[in-house]
């Protein structure tokens, strides 16, 4: 029991006088805020910094470590300045908002309808979200494309 605890101090020594476990934890960065960005507001390069890990953090991969990670996003919350970004902090922009017509689309091999239509919960790009027709006043769900339109599926 005392040579394994010895051959495991050992190699503990020699990683850190190696310098392998410092480097490793030195070279990590993360991205904070330089100010205070505010729930709702749009997160821009200008506003954030990547500065180095100074301590070990158990969960690395939730919070963000690139500006692309937060480019362009909506905060969630408020995001404090000097303090690590959680990437639950922050949301996709959305490309449709309740009340806004919107063009929505039926596509099923060469046939194709369009219709005007008015969604009734705000979405990003991939969500599902509920649409009224603007002249039948019908209600059903399509999906938010990155153009800002909406398809419906066919069932």
């Amino acid at each position: 029991m005392r040579r394994l605890l010895r051959t495991i101090m050992l190699a503990a020594a020699l990683a850190v006088s190696a310098g392998t476990v410092s480097t490793a934890f030195a070279q990590q960065t993360v991205i904070i805020p330089t100010r205070v960005i505010y729930p709702g507001e749009i997160v821009t390069t200008d506003s954030l910094e990547e500065v180095p890990l100074r301590r070990q953090v158990k969960n690395l991969g939730a919070l963000a470590l690139e500006f692309g990670q937060l480019e362009g996003k909506v905060a969630r919350r408020t995001l404090l300045p000097g303090r690590m970004i959680p990437v639950a902090s922050v949301r996709d922009a959305w490309l449709v908002e309740p009340g806004k017509p919107v063009q929505v689309r039926f596509v099923h091999g060469a046939l194709e309808i369009s219709i005007s239509g008015i969604p009734l919960q705000a979405g990003a790009a991939g969500d599902m979200v509920r649409v009224r027709n603007a002249d039948s006043g019908s209600v059903f769900s399509g999906v938010v494309m990155s153009d800002g339109s909406i398809r419906v599926l066919s069932s």
